[in-house]
């Protein structure tokens, strides 16, 4: 067999991972050869591969970002305003590629879902700090950016107790909530807000009153995805050429002017940006992004195409690409996290997110 491997979109912890347990899988399982495409579907539509080798995929494990490059601008279907996606389809083939594995999140697996109808062999595997892929339980690089923005939020909680201030973290995520809901209650954050429940400022004001009459200061993680009721999105740039091109970033400013017409105490505001995704893999993402490579090594050798690895009810399976393209999984109510934060008095900057205290359920006027 002759495969090709490209990570595609952000780049995140535990990308060499995948990369080594595909190719070391392949060639030492199936005796493959493994051909390297640089910086996401651009080298496809670059023509721009490299052949790897046993020893390229030895010592990368603990390593951040990806030696392939990645890109999350570099679509076939509109690559600097021309449609590449037939050129793309010719290039595999003549590269006599019996697959290609796509290791990337939900704007990847589209890619790859659209490139599988013209005939393209592909298998996905789900990468993404923002854990917001369709139909798995995780992705990895999730794990170390909940890691990274609970250790933050461990310094910002002295800080704030020092000078009772109230501190605000936001964080990545796009338009899904995982990072901060799991970062907040690790990091014992007193206000969660999140792109599923557009906040009430009245609520979170609220919650800051009582945290001050309580401890004197309080810690609020903000989704960059998050807005008031009724408000906008906070929307950082506008790339254009993007398969994504909003990019949203700012909220935790603006809920910070936002609060300051309310409240007496000090407020500061922090963002992490891109150090959520940087640095070295947590050992939950180093396993994770090792056991779904395997996988999908497997899922290729076996000539099951156009699938996605995904694990479901903690145990690693696969399903179509179709499943996974052109969604994405938000927060819910029913996740068990959600309903241990709001037991926990959490507040989500909204009244009517509750547990009741006698059936455990939910409880919504929304």
């Amino acid at each position: 067999m002759r495969v090709g491997i490209l990570t595609g979109g952000g780049d995140c912890q535990g990308l060499n991972a995948a990369i080594r347990a595909v190719a070391k899988s392949l060639m030492l399982n199936y005796q493959a050869e493994i051909i390297g495409i640089e910086d996401g579907f651009a080298g496809l539509i670059e023509r721009r591969v490299r052949p790897l080798s046993y020893a390229d995929c030895s010592g990368i494990l603990s390593q951040g970002g990806t030696i392939l490059g990645t890109s999350n601008k570099a679509s076939p279907f509109n690559y600097q305003g021309q449609d590449c996606a037939k050129a793309v389809v010719d290039y595999y083939h003549e590269l006599a590629l019996d697959a290609v594995v796509v290791i990337g999140g939900d704007g990847s697996m589209s890619i790859a879902y659209e490139l599988s109808k013209l005939g393209m062999n592909l298998v996905g595997v789900p990468k993404t700090i923002d854990n917001d892929l369709m139909c798995t339980e995780r992705t990895f690089g999730f794990d170390t950016a909940v890691s990274i923005v609970t250790d933050a939020l461990d310094r910002l909680r002295t800080t704030g107790h020092s000078h009772k201030r109230v501190m605000i973290l936001e964080t990545m995520g796009r338009y899904a909530g995982w990072i901060a809901l799991y970062a907040g209650v690790a990091g014992g954050a007193d206000v969660i807000l999140l792109p599923e429940f557009p906040y009430d400022i009245d609520e979170v004001v609220r919650a800051c009153k009582q945290r001050a009459s309580d401890q004197q200061y309080s810690i609020i993680v903000v989704a960059e995805g998050a807005k008031p009721l009724g408000g906008k999105l906070s929307v950082q740039q506008t790339v254009a050429n993007s398969p994504e091109p909003v990019r949203l970033g700012g909220i935790g400013e603006a809920l910070k002017h936002q609060l300051e017409q309310h409240l007496q105490a000090e407020i500061r505001s922090t963002s992490l940006g891109h150090i959520q995704r940087g640095g070295t893999p947590t050992a939950t993402d180093r396993i994770f992004a090792t056991n779904v490579g395997r996988y999908a090594a497997d899922l290729v050798a076996q000539g099951q195409f156009g699938q996605v690895v995904v694990q479901q009810n903690n145990q690693l399976t696969s399903v179509p690409l179709a499943q996974v393209a052109n969604q994405s999984r938000g927060v819910t109510l029913d996740d068990t996290t959600m309903i241990t934060a709001m037991s926990l008095g959490i507040s989500f900057g909204r009244d009517d997110l509750r547990v009741d205290s006698h059936s455990r359920y939910l409880v919504s006027n929304s």
